[in-house]
């Protein structure tokens, strides 16, 4: 598999596939953004995600691929430490605001930052259709937010605080996914990268939360502990996807027409949460989902 995978890399059937793992990864990670935001505290949910995934990375990590090379343990501890900040300030926001409302701030702030940082650290250059494709997919990601800050009633109180929140949080996605991507690049093995990183990640968040482990109801822990195994299974899957584009394709490229989870994530809200979704809602939805066509038309 991963010779597979490597013999891909800057060929036009490698940067076929990484379009297609970007999009993948934009419906698993709306899923998993829903899962960590649905009924349960977002700090528990996260920490049952994280350490679900590190008990099924472990035997990989350990046993199966190839060990890191040593220039690869400085590029973990940046990877532990940026994930960490995003999960703080993830879990916060989405502690203060509605689903619909903060999910599309933090996904439309992150594009721009990372084309930004991908021009800096890989040389990327997106030219004026691409710039326009990604105006185009702001604009529907941050008028889904405007539309929904008007209409939504859901914890209007603690609304403002969460989008600067989401804000902050967008900037961790950009620095996380631009950083990934130099690490996954940085190794022989991607999976080599992948394994790890899943099982050094898994550790934060339960010694985080761990006083509030202790204040959860007893009849609470089974129902978390299953919707962590779940959001584990699509976290690996969903980061997995966006980690292994980066490697085959544009990082710029690959986190564009991720932010079409934004899309995913209005449907999720509808569907799972209860969320209503109307005409110009929907309308906005078709603007980002342009934009990430044009995106990738103009490649």
């Amino acid at each position: 598999m991963s010779g597979w995978l490597i013999s891909l890399e800057g060929t036009e059937a490698g940067l076929q596939l990484a379009a297609v793992l970007a999009v993948a990864a934009a419906l698993l990670h709306a899923l998993f953004g829903a899962l960590q935001k649905g009924r349960f505290d977002p700090w528990l949910s996260r920490a049952a995600i994280d350490a679900s995934y590190g008990v099924i990375a472990a035997p990989f990590a350990l046993f199966v691929v190839p060990w890191p090379e040593p220039h690869m343990w400085p590029i973990f501890a940046g990877v532990f430490f940026i994930h960490a900040g995003y999960k703080i300030f993830q879990a916060a926001a989405y502690q203060r605001g509605a689903y619909t409302v903060v999910y599309p701030v933090v996904r439309g702030t992150a594009p721009l930052f990372t084309v930004i940082g991908a021009g800096l650290l890989f040389g990327e250059i997106f030219g004026p259709v691409q710039w326009l494709g990604i105006g185009v997919l702001m604009a529907g990601i941050f008028g889904l937010a405007l539309y929904n800050l008007r209409h939504i009633t859901v914890d209007r109180d603690t609304l403002l605080p969460a989008l600067g929140l989401a804000v902050i949080t967008g900037g961790f996605v950009a620095l996380y996914t631009t950083f990934d991507a130099y690490g996954i690049r940085a190794t022989a093995d991607p999976f080599t990268f992948l394994a790890w990183f899943f099982f050094i990640d898994a550790f934060f968040m339960p010694l985080y939360t761990w006083r509030r482990w202790r204040a959860l109801p007893t009849s609470q822990v089974l129902p978390l502990m299953r919707r962590g195994v779940i959001g584990a299974v699509v976290a690996l899957f969903s980061f997995g996807s966006i980690m292994l584009a980066t490697r085959l394709g544009p990082v710029g490229q690959a986190a564009v027409l991720r932010e079409t989870s934004t899309v995913f994530a209005a449907l999720i809200g509808w569907l799972m949460l209860g969320e209503r979704v109307g005409p110009r809602r929907v309308g906005l939805m078709a603007l980002i989902a342009g934009g990430a066509v044009i995106v990738q038309w103009a490649t």
